[in-house]
């Protein structure tokens, strides 16, 4: 029935991943969009953590994970297949020094699976990493200057496979092949004498197709402390990258109908970027390291820390220009946990579920008009079993607050319902008899 089930999610994320907008947010405009992709539903549930691990989640941020020791109910001669799709909404206010807005989006967030073979584990799956979509105006004395509007994002497509060293250590490295397009739009308004808007305005059109590859370096350590307290470390590194950038410019004579607002082209000429050498240049993707630790009693609760630090200071595309914008080194800092009643439950379901709950600070490494723009989340959730195995079904949400109404710019504060299906089957099993 999984193996089913598999196949029809596949083809549903497939359609939408090209056909989603999956951020509204405006900080979007900069870089290569909004990062989409920060862990799993049981990650962020508990403020991003991702140091821990175990043989029925799949860790997509650590790909030392893929490889998890054999069941002890399996008579530790197996372990499951492990397949996982999440999926989420965002509700976003947008606030400024002279109002507010709304906006919201839906998007599927990851599909992955995760297949065992000895002492090897093995990942591959597709997530949308970054994504763009804003529309945004200047407005001065009243009277409409600019209006600013981009689409679309990276898309990823990773493999991954993790070794046990040990049965403490792990080690294990994900391949990653970033695609996809920024397109982006910006028009200056002219008008005439009397105030009013001429008929023909002019349009800037922008297009940049992306594609290359990075790796992504993980270590997993556990050890039991004592009887109860065992000890989870976890320690993750991706180095610098170049993304291949086709780039497209041209300028348009537009009509705008002064009722809808909708464009009319008149007519197109290209922009020159061949001649100036930018038709194809390289996108600079940062390093980033991350390590935290935990410690927690097996199948009862679990506490701990992460750090993570890019060195976004080296985001570089040479196609783009932003006057009042640059980057600085971001970091963040997560706290966060999980606790189970009693996951042996016979007579109790709600005393098998999974409660989860985190934080996080971030500097997300953007700074606008000198003004470093950082981001808070609150996060809880709780894990439902279903099934005949370890399935389970996880729902969380996050509350948080991106940016600051300072120097001119815009504070977002959101609230993201995020839902996740875990699916676990056996698909290999040792004959016990010939």
């Amino acid at each position: 029935m999984i193996k089913k089930l598999v196949i029809v999610l596949v083809t549903l994320f497939t359609i939408q991943m090209y056909g989603q907008q999956g951020t509204a947010s405006p900080y979007s405009f900069y870089g290569i969009g909004t990062l989409k992709f920060k862990g799993t539903v049981e990650n962020r549930s508990m403020g991003g953590l991702s140091i821990y691990t175990d043989s029925i989640h799949v860790n997509l941020r650590n790909p030392a994970a893929y490889a998890t020791p054999n069941l002890t109910v399996w008579n530790k001669e197996n372990r499951p297949i492990k397949f996982s799709i999440g999926a989420s909404n965002n509700s976003t206010t947008l606030k400024t020094d002279s109002g507010e807005a709304d906006v919201s989006s839906t998007t599927f967030d990851y599909l992955a699976l995760s297949m065992p073979v000895g002492k090897f584990g093995f990942g591959f799956g597709l997530l949308p990493y970054s994504s763009v979509g804003y529309k945004l105006e200047d407005i001065n004395d009243e009277v409409l200057t600019n209006r600013y509007s981009g689409e679309g994002g990276v898309n990823r497509a990773f493999f991954g496979v993790g070794y046990s060293i040990t049965d403490k250590l792990s080690i294990g490295v994900d391949m990653n092949y970033n695609f996809g397009n920024i397109q982006n739009t910006a028009i200056e308004f002219v008008y005439d004498d009397e105030g009013d808007l001429v008929q023909y305005q002019s349009r800037e059109n922008n297009r940049s197709d992306l594609s290359g590859l990075n790796f992504n370096i993980g270590l997993t350590y556990k050890t039991m402390i004592n009887d109860k307290l065992e000890l989870q470390a976890g320690l993750t590194y991706s180095p610098t990258s170049d993304l291949s950038s086709i780039n497209e410019r041209s300028f348009s004579t537009i009509i705008i109908n002064a009722v809808s607002g909708q464009e009319f082209l008149i007519n197109e000429t290209e922009g020159g970027l061949e001649a100036a050498g930018l038709d194809e240049t390289n996108l600079t993707l940062p390093s980033r390291i991350s390590f935290g630790a935990g410690i927690g009693r097996p199948r009862k609760w679990f506490v701990g820390g992460e750090y993570t630090r890019q060195n976004t200071s080296e985001f570089a595309n040479p196609i783009v220009s932003i006057q009042n914008a640059n980057f600085e080194n971001s970091s963040n800092i997560a706290f966060g946990g999980f606790f189970i009643p009693n996951f042996n439950s016979f007579g109790s379901y709600w005393k098998r579920i999974t409660y989860r709950a985190g934080f996080y600070a971030e500097n997300t490494g953007l700074v606008i008009n000198d003004e470093t723009v950082n981001e808070f989340g609150i996060s809880f959730g709780v894990g439902l079993p279903v099934g005949n195995v370890f399935s389970n079904a996880n729902i969380g949400f996050e509350l948080g607050r991106r940016g600051t109404t300072n120097r001119n710019l815009i504070q977002e504060n959101f609230l993201s319902l995020k839902i996740s299906l875990s699916l676990n089957d056996r698909w290999f099993e040792k004959r016990k008899y010939n």
